[in-house]
C-alpha cells in the first residue's frame, strides 16, 4: 500500500514551495481583508487556494472558473438568502422546516446550476453559496470573498510559470489560459 504520491520524492521542494505559497496567499488575503468574523463565508477561499496551487494548470484553477464560480455562488446565496428572509420557516404538512436549511440547500443547487450553464465550475463556490445563506452578512462580508478570489487568481497567474500540477490532472483538463 502506497501512502505518498509517487511524484512526491522527485519534487519534494515543489510540494513544499507550492503549499507554502497557498498558505502565504491566504494569510495575506485574510490579513488585508481582516475578515475572521465572517469565517463561514470566506472558508471557501481555503479550498480555492488548494485548487489554485495544487492544480495550477487545470481548467478549474483558471480565473474564469475561480472568479466566475464565486460570482455564481454569491448570486445564488444572496438570492436564496433573500427568499429565505421573505418566506421564513416553511410548513410542510404538520412540520415546520428550518428555512435556512431549505434555502441553504437550494442555494447550493442553484450555484451548481449557474456554474454548469456558464462553464464556470468551481466546487468551493457552492460552499460559498451555502455560507451566504447560513451566515449573517452585510455588503462588506460579500465583497471580501470576491476580492479574495480575485487576489488568489492574480497570485496564481503570477506564479503559474513556476508551478507544477501536484496532483494528477487529465491532459484534456490541463489547458492554457487562452483555452
Amino acid at each position: 500500500m502506497r501512502i505518498f504520491d509517487r511524484k512526491f520524492h522527485k519534487h519534494v521542494g515543489r510540494y513544499l514551495f507550492q503549499c507554502a505559497l497557498a498558505t502565504g496567499a491566504i494569510l495575506v488575503i485574510l490579513m488585508v481583508l481582516d475578515v475572521i468574523t465572517q469565517a463561514v463565508i470566506i472558508a471557501s477561499l481555503g479550498a480555492s487556494s488548494f485548487i489554485a496551487f495544487t492544480m495550477p494548470h487545470a481548467n478549474v484553477s483558471r480565473p474564469r472558473y475561480l472568479v466566475g464560480g464565486y460570482v455564481c455562488g454569491m448570486a445564488a446565496g444572496i438570492a436564496m438568502s433573500a427568499v429565505g428572509k421573505a418566506v421564513g420557516n416553511p410548513t410542510v404538512g404538520e412540520w415546520t422546516v428550518r428555512g435556512d436549511v431549505v434555502f441553504g440547500a437550494t442555494a447550493v443547487g442553484l450555484a451548481i446550476f449557474l456554474m454548469v450553464i456558464t462553464d464556470t465550475e468551481h466546487p468551493p463556490a457552492a460552499g460559498l453559496a451555502l455560507g451566504v445563506v447560513l451566515a449573517e452578512w452585510n455588503t462588506l462580508a460579500l465583497v471580501v470573498p470576491i476580492v479574495g478570489i480575485v487576489a488568489l487568481s492574480v497570485a496564481r497567474l503570477g506564479m503559474k510559470p513556476i508551478l507544477i500540477n501536484l496532483i494528477n490532472v487529465p491532459e484534456r483538463e490541463a489547458k492554457d489560459e487562452s483555452g
